[in-house]
């Protein structure tokens, strides 16, 4: 028989090793450039210290968007792009723009004071949220398949506006340092004080406010698409208003210097505080909805034995993932709690997937998707289970977790009869389908797909 052609090779820019290149290559190069401007602005002991005052704040930022993010974790690599383009591509951006479009208008105008309000309340808004909404278009584009809620639209959103804040806190502290030494000033009275009061102290959220309205805008419009007849111009409407909502938010910021003595204050009291906390209840209710939905749609898994009886609580638990990961640290070491995190990521993305079936949205390539992510979890299992057992025994209430029954009333809803607790005919690799009328002789006894499990004890009292 005659050798099959070789498939065509891929044009040298579909190649991923060139296209992450060329953005490394454009990120690193931004970055180089928006050095060099802000140390000529700033000089080299402003840069210091504005570089040694802005990078406090950076650590908290970032560690309360990967808290929003440990239920079901983004991969790093797209966290790092986020926080470098906001850091140096945005802020080359913003600042080669706002520098240009300000001295035009003091030139076109003859009023240089006027100029500079309008650049602060209306061109500076326009371009820094544009070049910040620019990372997340970019991953919601070409990383589609990691951007499928509100919550990765909010995690991509503020670490990005975290990057950006960090250049620019760089910059307003490295002036505000060269003005003291200008002018002799030290101590609580300096230039440098209150700058860092203000944009440290006071207002760290800010950029990550505005930004991430434009990431609420993406990750509703990611809900949607998964939606049966859902336009794609509706789609595209809403994160074109979030980038507008970030745009005015941003513009009533910059301006509340300009509304009088105390206009800052009133517009930090009355609006910026009550916008932060109804954001962070929106995120933390969103994050406690994907916990539901991996603590509502595993236990099908439980019944097949593809998870252990307790898997679900433990895994829909911020407390019990903490503690599994913590004993399979203190027991196996970091591979170990590597695994046991790496699980806890394959089970959250089962159970979304499973929601996605379940209300038809899953898509044609559902069964491979889930075969891969069961997969997955197979091989991690030994680590994993014993570590979830003692999570399930630490967090667990008296009660049993309780298990459902079978089978699942919405079997039915399936493509062509399948679910996940009994294997379709094209799961025929992993093993056994459920016996015929099989029901448990036990409330935690599961028959896996390459046998039967032993019987997991009954989780403990709650310490």
């Amino acid at each position: 028989m005659p050798h099959p052609a070789r498939p065509p090779r891929p044009h040298w820019w579909h190649r991923a090793r060139v296209r992450y290149g060329a953005l490394g290559t454009l990120l690193a190069l931004s970055g180089l450039v928006i050095l060099a401007l802000v140390r000529r602005q700033t000089g080299a002991d402003g840069f210091l210290v504005g570089l040694g005052l802005a990078v406090l704040p950076v650590p908290l930022l970032v560690g309360a968007f990967h808290w929003l993010d440990r239920v079901d974790p983004r991969p790093w690599r797209n966290l790092l792009f986020c926080f470098a383009w906001g850091a140096c591509a945005a802020a080359l951006i913003a600042i080669v723009a706002n520098s240009f479009a300000t001295r035009w208008i003091a030139t076109a105008t003859a009023d240089p004071s006027g100029a500079d309000t309008l650049g602060a309340t209306v061109i500076a808004p326009v371009v820094e949220e544009s070049a910040k909404a620019a990372a997340v278009l970019l991953l919601f584009l070409f990383r589609r398949r990691h951007f499928t809620g509100l919550l990765d639209g909010v995690v991509t959103a503020g670490v990005t506006a975290t990057g950006f804040a960090f250049t620019e806190n760089i910059l307003y502290l490295g002036e505000a340092f060269g003005t003291d030494q200008a002018g002799g000033e030290q101590g609580v009275a300096s230039v440098v004080a209150a700058t860092f009061f203000v944009r440290v102290v006071m207002s760290p959220f800010a950029h990550p406010l505005f930004t991430v309205l434009t990431g609420i805008g993406f990750g509703l419009a990611a809900l949607r698409a998964d939606r049966p007849g859902s336009r794609r111009a509706r789609r595209a409407l809403l994160p074109l208003t979030g980038l507008l909502l970030a745009m005015g938010v941003h513009a009533l910021w910059n301006g509340s210097v300009t509304f009088g003595k105390y206009g800052f204050f009133v517009v930090y009291g009355a609006f910026m505080a009550p916008a932060f906390g109804l954001l962070t209840w929106l995120v933390i209710r969103s994050r406690q909805r994907e916990l539901r939905t991996v603590r509502t749609e595993l236990p099908v898994y439980v019944q097949a034995g593809w998870l252990g009886p307790f898997e679900p609580f433990a895994l829909g638990s911020v407390r019990g993932r903490r503690a599994a990961r913590q004993y399979a640290r203190r027991h196996g070491g970091r591979a170990a709690e590597r695994a046991v995190a790496e699980y806890g990521t394959y089970a959250s993305a089962l159970a979304y997937l499973r929601r996605k079936g379940r209300l038809g949205r899953a898509g044609a390539d559902y069964q491979a998707r889930e075969r891969l992510l069961l997969d997955a979890l197979w091989e991690r299992r030994e680590a994993a289970r014993p570590a979830l057992d003692h999570a399930a025994r630490a967090t667990a209430p008296r009660r049993p977790y309780p298990v459902p029954p079978w089978p699942h009333p919405h079997a039915a809803d399936w493509p062509q009869g399948h679910h996940p607790y009994v294997p379709h005919p094209a799961h025929a690799p992993y093993g056994h389908p459920a016996p015929a009328g099989y029901a448990h002789s036990a409330p935690y006894t599961t028959y896996g797909p390459y046998g039967p499990f032993p019987a997991l004890p009954r989780p403990g009292p709650r310490p």
